[in-house]
């Protein structure tokens, strides 16, 4: 009788990060969490300190669309960014898993049942296959993999190393052990919670995947992410893509001790090196073709490659 009524289930809480939301996909969004059939939730949600939408709307709007289980909402007392409003959120939230929470996507309702059915004894984290919508809500790709076909999806055990280079994980499509997401406090300043977590979640045990899609991801214009977003110049590209990982190896290296491949590609990464680049390219083949190539790219080739790539 337990296995119906969800007794025997453990408790996941939704953590979601607010700045100047879109009300009417805000309220697409609770709503999607509020037909969840999975059966112990609690919503954590605080606004970044949206200048220019109340807290008192957003109030409404949660109160107007979440009552199939009790949540919390706050406000940060200046913006602070998305990385550190997760944190925030990391730190207070209980429960036993985590489910990480954009403002503007929306989630089949079976999307965190079928993510914590994958969650064995031994695995730490959970993800799925998204599908992308236009502002309108309209289906654009039925997977990620048909934009991105060199992404690979992966699971199972001793990760870490490729979560700390590549990422196929977005953090709405998780759901994490909440002492796994805790231990990864902080975030780095310069790397994406969503992956930082990943390496985490990669190095304290198993990684499951779940191929369906079953979050439906928006891209508006607006997105913080996306292939080279914010990318203009060589200049742009490193300060995005390479500098962070000094940070990145700093704070790794307090949970364990990098291989020497590891170090030297990031060295070889950080200081132009060409050598150690393309030694140890497996650990990153992708980037690390397209920073070998970028080395000999004159500046305006460079800048239509990352165009002609954005697209």
């Amino acid at each position: 009788m337990s296995g119906c009524t969800g007794i025997d289930k453990p408790p996941i809480s939704i953590l979601m990060a607010v700045y100047e939301p879109r009300m009417d996909w805000l309220r697409i969004q609770l709503q999607s969490l509020n037909a969840q059939t999975y059966p112990k939730l609690r919503l954590y949600i605080r606004d970044d300190c949206s200048p220019s939408v109340p807290f008192e709307r957003i109030q409404s709007c949660v109160q107007d669309c979440i009552s199939s289980f009790s949540y919390e909402i706050s406000r940060s007392e200046k913006n602070e960014g998305s990385n550190a409003v997760f944190a925030w959120l990391t730190e207070h939230a209980e429960g036993d898993l985590f489910a990480y929470c954009d403002q503007d996507d929306a989630c089949l309702p079976e999307k965190l049942a079928e993510l914590e059915a994958a969650m064995t004894p031994e695995t730490t984290m959970a993800y799925c296959d998204l599908s992308v919508m236009d502002g309108a809500g309209n289906t654009t790709v039925a997977s990620l993999r048909l934009v991105r076909p060199r992404l690979c999806f992966v699971q199972g055990e001793h990760l870490a190393e490729t979560y700390f280079f590549r990422n196929c994980s977005a953090g709405c499509t998780t759901l994490v052990r909440a002492k796994t997401a805790k231990r990864a406090l902080p975030f780095p300043k310069d790397t994406v919670c969503d992956q930082w977590v990943a390496i985490i979640a990669a190095l304290d045990g198993k990684i499951a995947f779940v191929d369906r899609p079953l979050h439906r991801y928006r891209i508006h214009g607006g997105n913080q992410t996306g292939i080279l977003a914010g990318v203009t110049s060589k200049q742009t590209y490193y300060n995005q893509r390479i500098a962070p990982l000094r940070e990145r190896l700093a704070l790794f290296r307090r949970y364990t001790k990098p291989s020497l491949a590891m170090e030297s590609f990031v060295s070889g990464r950080l200081d132009g090196k060409v050598f150690p680049v393309f030694r140890y390219r497996a650990l990153d083949p992708v980037e690390a073709k397209f920073e070998l190539v970028m080395h000999i790219l004159p500046q305006p080739v460079f800048r239509a490659v990352v165009r002609q790539i954005s697209k």
